[in-house]
């Protein structure tokens, strides 16, 4: 397309040749990979723009957190990727559109998952999630702009589904249904708000869902992190609830018969575990308390997200087909139910691991 060739103009002018192709099944921006002809690799994203409106101050954040990354971060095994300039020094490039493209190194050797195929996968994640909080907790959270304010903030969501909540007409049955459901559990959306002074505020990554993480290859290692733009302080719940929402769903974001969504506890264990060995001194007892909590709100935030963009014609998330947001919504719905459901031992289990991580009680 086009816009590709325009953007790759920017950063490489004097570039030809290359091949250009789509690569990642991210909800937000658009992602290509860039096959250089002396065999080199790197990845071409161009900005929501809708999402993020104001590049030059996501790319500042990007900017000062991959630096961070970069002196702070063992490597191997950890690696994050960095941004590349053009050779006037520019990392951003604006189009005629107004959208904000960028170039950034491919970490090769790698490979994404979808859905988990064990416990030693989650257990890496958690590990991986606890390394890049432990890596970034020096970081005072003033020097990043928040730009997105209301990230996690459910009350906020449940205010735009309220807009949207009566003008979309008849409701079939399963929109009935996430209507139904928001009700049901709308008591239990301030919790994490109503407790934000006890619990900790660091730099958080946003979105650490399992896509955004990569696996080495050929082992099941976990070695980087992907997509910084919703980097932001936060709760660290907001983080580990998102993270164990989406890799303890045995059947995926993606699942197309939602009613068969279930939370795995086993993999909630072994994410855990992997986190309180890397991060675990960084929670405090009112964290511990609310964690198994913060992962059932996570999951019904992001349902009320993917229902109200589905019932405002999908102008967030990005849909390949009729219904999908709504399926989406399922899912979350269906995932929630589920830790409700298990709650109780959840708790039992996370207590447990708890008491037998050294110094904690």
């Amino acid at each position: 397309m086009l816009e590709t060739v325009d953007a790759l103009q920017f950063f490489l002018p004097h570039l030809s040749g290359a091949r250009v192709n789509p690569l990642g099944q991210g909800n937000i921006n658009d992602t290509w990979l860039v096959d250089l002809p002396n065999g080199h690799k790197r990845v071409l994203q161009r900005l929501h723009r809708g999402v993020f409106p104001d590049p030059t101050a996501l790319m500042a954040n990007i900017r000062y957190l991959t630096e961070h990354l970069r002196r702070m971060a063992p490597s191997p095994p950890l690696v994050f990727y960095r941004l590349l300039s053009n050779p006037e020094g520019k990392d951003l490039y604006l189009d005629p559109a107004g959208y904000g493209w960028r170039l950034l190194t491919y970490i090769d050797r790698t490979r994404t998952l979808q859905t988990l195929e064990h416990r030693g996968q989650a257990r890496e994640i958690g590990s991986l999630l606890g390394s890049f909080h432990h890596l970034t907790a020096d970081i005072d959270t003033e020097i990043l702009t928040d730009l997105l304010p209301d990230l996690h903030n459910t009350p906020r969501y449940l205010e735009q589904y309220d807009t949207w909540r009566d003008t979309s007409g008849k409701s079939t049955r399963w929109e009935n249904f996430c209507h139904q459901y928001i009700e049901q559990q709308r008591p239990t959306a301030d919790l994490l708000e109503r407790n934000r002074q006890e619990l900790t505020n660091r730099v958080i990554h946003g979105d650490p869902k399992t896509s955004n993480v990569l696996f080495a290859a050929e082992r099941d290692q976990a070695v980087s992190l992907i997509d910084f733009d919703t980097v932001k302080p936060g709760l660290l719940l907001h983080d580990l609830g998102d993270c164990l929402r989406s890799c303890c769903n045995r059947e995926g974001e993606a699942c197309r018969e939602p009613r068969a969504t279930t939370f795995d506890a086993d993999y909630f264990q072994a994410l855990l575990t992997g986190y309180m060995q890397s991060a675990g001194h960084l929670l405090v007892s009112a964290d511990r308390a609310l964690l198994v909590e913060s992962v059932k709100l996570i999951s019904f935030e992001l349902g009320v997200r993917f229902f109200t963009d589905h019932l405002n014609g999908n102008q967030y998330f990005k849909v390949k087909r009729d219904g999908q947001n709504l399926d989406r919504a399922l899912v979350q719905f269906h995932l929630n139910q589920s830790i409700r459901d298990q709650q109780g031992d959840l708790e039992q289990r996370f207590r447990k691991l708890c008491r037998s991580v050294e110094g904690y009680t």
